[in-house]
């Protein structure tokens, strides 16, 4: 069973950016599913490498368009943005260089994060966007 399972109710109202974050779900549910099956270090090392590359082009993607149509919460998006890239680094390097493995605790957080980012700061952008003709 998947760990998230995208919902209509967590569209932003344009789908580029709706997109992005169907991928970024089926990216979680990938690295819990290897979780789930052992899968090895090395596979667990791709996905997350994966994850975290997708996460900064979808959020340079949104960034980019709060800067070009003035955000007014700008500011506070790119700061949770800055410490959910933070965290997931240090999760990647932490994996790497062996400390510990993926666990459900940090699957929580991943799935939680997402799902409290998406339904709110994200849903936040969607009308404003919107109002600039990106749909």
């Amino acid at each position: 069973m998947a760990l998230m399972v995208w919902n209509d109710k967590f569209s932003v109202g344009v789908k580029e950016l709706d997109d992005h974050h169907k991928k970024l779900v089926a990216l979680v549910n990938e690295l819990h599913d290897a979780m789930k099956v052992g899968k090895t270090k090395e596979i667990m090392d791709d996905i997350i490498a994966r994850l975290t590359d997708y996460t900064k082009f979808h959020f340079l993607a949104e960034e980019k368009y709060m800067v070009k149509y003035s955000y007014p919460q700008y500011t506070q998006h790119k700061l949770e943005h800055d410490k959910f890239t933070e965290k997931v680094l240090q999760f990647q390097k932490d994996l790497k260089d062996g400390k510990f493995a993926i666990s459900m605790e940090i699957m929580t957080f991943l799935k939680d994060w997402l799902i409290n980012h998406i339904s709110g700061s994200d849903k936040k952008y969607g009308p404003f966007f919107n109002e600039h003709g990106l749909k």
